[in-house]
């Protein structure tokens, strides 16, 4: 479909939301032999749809050119592990599922609880490396894309699932209605589909704008989200407001065969939406000039620390950062370097900008004046980890969703 066009519903209307240039995708780290190669860059545009409101940019990148060897393991974070397993508890115990299927299952960050409970499941995951990471622990997992073809012959080979899991996966498909009805194929006619993803209402609310990148290729409100799983077969019944990832929506599906109403909160969520301005076009109209806001304050305090004699590295290096480091054009000289716990970053560069990333320990080896803090959501659970920095007066900096140099 070309990219006139929305991917939902295929109109032409299509508003111009956000527009950060043009940037690579956010999670091909480069190798140092490749710091004297090319790097293709897309245009990174925000568009919103104005017949059903589904904010989206461009299908440019196709998901197999990212998510064959994927950079990023979720068991990285505890907090997310965490909030996995509390997730998977609190199902298994309301459900009793006799089959769960998690897309985009990852490592195994959430199936290994399922499977410490003893229920049948499995893992469907396209990234190799990961995949045989999940299977390591003892999770089943096959490596796929899901579409409707595949969720049809898992169905077939392990029996329809009581309950399928997609988390942080519903943004990263281009084509909606084909994952859509993959996830429909799996579920049982009475069966439930639990999916998280990020809440619209809220990234533009907190100017969130860095969790704009390729790989993600839509951007949900309740009401789209609801026009897209209707597209599959799919009825939304319940939705739960989370604080994941700066603030994410928990969407409960059923097959429309099941008849369920949707539920109060759904309503609620709706009608807050609707008074922010999400399904007409004046309340997309401020947030470019808060977005503008956001590079120069960082930009500011980069340069006036730069010029002060203080040094700045980051933490983290996940897509989000890549947005936001390539949206403001830091490089070395205003950002020595990153770190992240990922082994599988240690030695790269970031995307676009080129900054080294280091393990974590080069913090306190270095002693920064600053660390500049990339994956913001995790604020909590990264303030404590990185509590050792006061200790040689360091402070910790945020840059989302307005800048904060931590006392």
């Amino acid at each position: 479909m070309p990219v006139t066009r929305c991917r939902l519903c295929g109109s032409g209307r299509l508003a111009s939301v956000l527009d950060l240039g043009a940037t690579p995708p956010c999670e091909l780290f480069l190798t140092p032999d490749q710091l004297d190669e090319p790097e293709l860059t897309y245009p990174l545009h925000l568009r919103v749809c104005t017949s059903c409101w589904l904010a989206q940019i461009p299908p440019l990148i196709r998901p197999e050119e990212t998510f064959t060897e994927y950079a990023y393991f979720s068991s990285y974070s505890d907090s997310w592990v965490e909030h996995a397993r509390r997730f998977a508890e609190d199902a298994l115990d309301r459900l009793a599922p006799g089959f769960v299927v998690e897309v985009a299952s990852n490592d195994g960050y959430l199936l290994q609880h399922v499977v410490a409970r003893g229920v049948r499941c499995l893992g469907v995951e396209p990234s190799a490396n990961v995949g045989q990471a999940a299977r390591d622990r003892g999770v089943p997992t096959r490596t796929a894309f899901l579409d409707p073809a595949t969720g049809t012959a898992i169905r077939a080979e392990h029996g329809p699932a009581d309950l399928v899991v997609a988390n942080n996966v519903y943004a990263h498909v281009p084509d909606i209605v084909g994952f859509t009805r993959g996830l429909r194929a799996l579920v049982a006619d009475d069966g439930w589909v639990s999916i998280e993803v990020q809440h619209l209402l809220t990234l533009m609310e907190l100017n969130q704008y860095d969790t704009i990148y390729h790989e993600h290729f839509q951007y949900y409100t309740v009401a789209s989200a609801q026009r897209a799983l209707a597209s599959g077969g799919l009825a939304l019944a319940d939705v739960e407001l989370l604080p994941t990832h700066g603030g994410s929506i928990r969407l409960w599906a059923r097959p429309v065969e099941a008849g369920a109403a949707p539920s109060r909160r759904v309503a609620d969520v709706l009608d807050r939406e609707k008074g922010a301005g999400l399904e007409e076009i004046g309340g997309y109209a401020e947030f470019a000039e808060r977005v503008a806001k956001v590079r120069r304050d960082l930009l500011r305090f980069l340069i006036d620390a730069a010029e002060a004699g203080r040094t700045v590295v980051g933490y983290g290096a996940p897509g989000k950062g890549n947005t936001l480091l390539n949206h403001c054009g830091v490089r070395g000289d205003l950002l020595a370097y990153t770190v992240d716990r990922n082994p599988y970053k240690h030695g790269r560069f970031t995307p676009g900008t080129r900054i080294p990333i280091r393990p974590p320990g080069q913090i306190a080896e270095d002693r920064p004046d600053y660390v500049l803090v990339l994956p913001w959501n995790l604020r909590a659970e990264l303030t404590e980890q990185l509590s050792y920095v006061r200790e040689w007066g360091g402070r910790l900096v945020f840059p989302i969703p307005s800048l904060e140099v931590t006392p």
